[in-house]
């Protein structure tokens, strides 16, 4: 007796992206963990675009008019990602 049995694979499931890979989800991840510090003085950040390398932002309510703005978004925004993800080179402030 002769069974013709074909075994079809099992269904994988999709890779996990890579968590240090520039896309628009991996910055908000990055970004949602620096959020209740933004949050906390009454601020936000949203993503404008990534344009190659670079990231722009813009700041939102007490940050957008902050004096120490930059330094938010250069010591803060900016380090943070860069550490996460390795490509971002620059995050740019867009008003």
């Amino acid at each position: 007796m002769s069974t013709d049995a074909t075994c079809a694979a099992a269904p994988t499931a999709p890779a996990p992206a890579d968590p240090r890979a520039l896309t628009v989800e991996n910055v908000e991840r990055v970004l949602d963990e620096l959020r209740p510090y933004l949050m906390a003085d009454g601020g936000n950040v949203e993503i404008v675009e990534i344009d190659g390398p670079v990231v722009k932002v813009r700041l939102q309510g007490a940050c957008g008019s902050c004096p120490s703005s930059t330094m938010t978004l250069k010591m803060g925004i900016e380090r943070k990602l860069r550490d996460s993800i390795p490509e971002v080179t620059e995050v740019v402030q867009v008003l």
